[in-house]
């Protein structure tokens, strides 16, 4: 480990503990955010020097029992812990540490002939590596079905997909740093990370926390805009033939209107593989009838105003995404 990964983690889990909450008096005026070292030294047993070379590096052998002592003084969860353990006693190096590329043709099949309900495939820096003719649909509002941190941070749309953006982006994040955990040599990894850092202040004072969140299951609030409000159960499925990769699927309460929701989606992924229109729903959830052909576009300030906000999210949207063979949307 050549950076000093594990400092840089310890220092930002004491900035987000509290003395109140590890049951430490103050009596004194505060500098920091979270906890002193020797506050952090004196939870976990260890001598505050021992501690402070652990934070700058220049100790980098601590025994299962300092980590297990740091992990309680730190009040880490399960996955923060094991993200210590991951980076205080690395594994060797090995070809499964490589993340897998693609994805297989027969995941590929199932997903777009008998999975009926959103699905797609990630790989660890969050590229989408492939998606359902549903999943297309549900993210249609996107000007780009390639990388989830670029359309939650870079894209506008987002903000009106995402009823509760913050919870979404916070998520990412989270996620983004459980998932490429156990690929830290991944250059696609580091390359999203350094752009999104660039890019979005909001990615970056979220990726500072270092908080490690893997997302295996939540509800999610949506807006389409084409079937209004969606509530949907999220799952994820670790794909054990390729290292790495992750199946995302989302469902619906069977009979709820997100099912009936759904299963409108299903439709406009047909009428959208044979070029028929779509549906577009007002705020308040109705459906706008379909039309038999395009209306004339007129062109007024709006519209312009419109092309140059979309000329500007080009600009932020500089960055490359690889061609991973993600679907885009038609």
């Amino acid at each position: 480990m050549s950076r000093n990964d594990l400092g840089e983690f310890l220092r930002a889990r004491r900035d987000l503990v509290s003395p109140d909450v590890a049951g430490l008096v103050s009596h004194t005026v505060r500098r920091v955010k979270g906890l002193r070292r020797e506050e952090v030294a004196l939870l976990a047993g260890v001598s505050t020097d021992y501690y402070m070379r652990l934070e700058q590096g220049r100790e980098r052998h601590p025994s299962e029992q300092v980590l297990d002592a740091l992990a309680r003084a730190l009040r880490l969860d399960e996955a923060a812990a094991a993200h210590l353990f991951r980076l205080a006693l690395p594994a060797p190096q090995t070809a499964a540490s490589v993340p897998a590329p693609e994805v297989s043709p027969q995941l590929a099949q199932l997903m777009d002939h008998f999975v009926e309900v959103p699905a797609c495939v990630v790989s660890p820096a969050l590229d989408f590596l492939a998606t359902n003719p549903v999943a297309r649909q549900l993210y249609c509002g996107f000007a780009a079905i390639d990388n989830l941190q670029r359309m939650i941070f870079l894209d506008p749309a987002a903000r009106e997909f995402y009823l509760d953006w913050d919870h979404a982006a916070q998520g990412a994040v989270g996620n983004l740093r459980a998932l490429s955990a156990p690929f830290p040599d991944d250059p696609r990894v580091t390359e999203v990370i350094g752009q999104m850092s660039r890019h979005s202040p909001a990615f970056a004072t979220l990726w500072a926390r270092y908080e490690v969140r893997p997302r295996t299951s939540e509800e999610k609030r949506l807006w389409h805009p084409q079937v209004g409000e969606l509530r949907l159960h999220y799952q994820a499925f670790t794909v054990t033939e390729a290292p790495g990769q992750q199946l995302f699927v989302y469902s619906a309460r069977p009979g709820s209107p997100s099912d009936d929701a759904l299963r409108l989606l299903r439709s406009l992924a047909a009428d959208q593989a044979v070029g028929g229109p779509p549906h577009r729903p007002h705020r308040d959830g109705t459906a706008r009838p379909r039309r038999t052909s395009p209306a004339p576009v007129e062109e007024t300030e709006e519209t312009e105003a419109a092309e140059e906000n979309e000329a500007s999210t080009q600009d932020a949207r500089s960055w490359d995404v690889p061609n991973t063979g993600a679907r885009k949307r038609r």
